[in-house]
């Protein structure tokens, strides 16, 4: 059992306030996606339609302090809503591409990793937390690295 979260809207709205400036002075760039797929927004899980305005924003996704510490670029929607996904449920954005999934133990070490097609991810992440040291995985996009969300464990 796995539950799948996007990141929380509310930590990036001081990102919508900026102008493209100040954005800059941030790291972040402002766009307007011109394909589907192509703009993978974190918080709702979701692909961004062409026309729509997304921004790309450097993000710490593993802040632990541990030799895995990183952070990288993900893009979120401006009018994005928080997803809700539903537990053993993986996203169509997900199913759709090449997925890395990574695991973690408590001390925030990696102790698994494959790189699978995201039509095979239930039974990847199925496998993966067979093994009770798993605390929690990530899931980035196989191809440019980039962090997609994260899964734990779902004990109801």
């Amino acid at each position: 059992m796995f539950q799948i979260s996007g990141l929380p809207r509310d930590r990036f709205e001081d990102f919508f306030q900026l102008d493209d400036d100040e954005l800059a002075a941030r790291g972040a760039k402002r766009y307007v996606a011109n394909k589907a797929p192509g703009f993978p927004c974190r918080v709702s899980l979701e692909d961004a339609e062409p026309g729509e305005r997304v921004l790309l924003i450097p993000y710490a996704h593993q802040p632990a302090q541990s030799p895995y510490r990183a952070h990288g670029p993900i893009f979120v929607r401006e009018l994005a809503q928080t997803a809700s996904v539903p537990r053993n449920t993986v996203p169509a954005l997900l199913r759709s591409r090449m997925m890395s999934v990574r695991a973690y133990d408590a001390r925030h070490l990696m102790i698994d990793a494959e790189v699978v097609d995201g039509r095979e991810l239930e039974r990847s992440l199925t496998r993966v937390l067979g093994n009770e040291r798993v605390q929690y995985i990530h899931l980035h996009y196989a191809g440019p690295g980039c962090y997609a969300c994260r899964v734990d464990r779902d004990s109801r």
